[in-house]
């Protein structure tokens, strides 16, 4: 929905992804006026398949996120405006909020829901953009269940090299832990590295071409049914920066049990509020903070 939006509702949600319709879902279901804004950019927008998820399991993300928008939109107090919000504040008449979107609409609201999730960047290594979300992953419990027993390939582009996905990952497959500075793994790490027989390539990776096959820097090239990596994640806009809410050192925005953040009325689900990356979860989010959210809007949230 793009026109006719009325210029207040009981809650805006900013990002129409699992979490967002979700939080929608369990609002439009009490009766309360939401305002979906969605730029249509899902962080899982690359891959192939979902898993995880019950239900649901091995079906293309599109086809779960196009379900859950058709069934919310059955619902007579539920818009949907297919945009970017740009800016949002704190009106002075207390818990009431301004939201301004980038094709130039500005709506109010009594709660906001922050679920606008967040931005993957992957390292500047050749072949790794491409195959993101298809033979290049960041979530075991998504996509290594296919790759039992097979070659699997760590990037070692997180804090700790990669050791800590390295090992998670031994029960699924044979890994190769590519770390430029091996060293600098600690003695005891190493120790658990070796025991699951985790082989370590200290040779910079010059690109990555085929299925996932990397080539090294001094021209070897390793085969693999798959990589992972930990990509670096910020949040995909600055709203909760301009709202004031705090953010936690992981990036993500800090709220209490009841996903409220450190702005009164202001609630933040999904990967906005969670680094989690699964849809499980930002469905689970989601639906907790849709019942925050109404028991706020009549006084009731403790």
């Amino acid at each position: 929905m793009t026109t006719a939006v009325p210029d207040h509702f009981d809650v805006i949600i900013v990002g129409g992804s699992y979490a967002g319709m979700s939080a929608a879902l369990q609002l439009v279901r009490a009766r309360r006026s939401v305002l979906v804004i969605d730029s249509g950019e899902p962080r899982n927008r690359n891959a192939l398949a979902a898993h995880g998820y019950i239900g649901h399991e091995g079906m293309h993300p599109a086809e779960i996120a196009a379900q859950a928008r058709r069934e919310l939109q059955s619902y007579p107090t539920l818009a949907w405006l297919e945009a970017r919000a740009s800016h949002a504040r704190v009106l002075e008449t207390g818990e009431k909020f301004e939201v301004k979107c980038d094709n130039g609409l500005t709506c109010t609201a009594d709660r906001l829901v922050l679920a606008f999730g967040v931005t993957d960047t992957l390292p500047q290594v050749e072949g790794l953009a491409e195959r993101w979300g298809r033979s290049v992953f960041h979530c075991p419990y998504c996509h290594a269940y296919e790759l039992y027993e097979g070659d699997i390939g760590v990037l070692g582009c997180a804090k700790d090299g990669g050791v800590g996905q390295a090992l998670l990952l031994c029960d699924w497959g044979r890994i190769t832990l590519f770390c430029p500075n091996p060293d600098a793994i600690e003695p005891e790490q190493r120790e658990r590295l070796d025991a699951c027989g985790v082989v370590i390539e200290s040779a910079s990776v010059e690109r990555v071409e085929g299925n996932a096959n990397v080539v090294l820097a001094d021209g070897r090239r390793v085969a693999l049914d798959a990589l992972f990596l930990l990509p670096q994640s910020t949040l995909s806009c600055d709203l909760a920066a301009q709202l004031g809410c705090e953010q936690m050192d992981a990036g993500c925005i800090t709220a209490d049990s009841a996903k409220q953040t450190t702005v009164p009325g202001v609630f933040a689900c999904g990967d906005a509020g969670r680094m989690a990356g699964n849809i499980a979860l930002a469905v689970g989010e989601g639906a907790l903070v849709g019942v925050a959210v109404h028991r706020s809007l009549l006084g009731l949230l403790d």
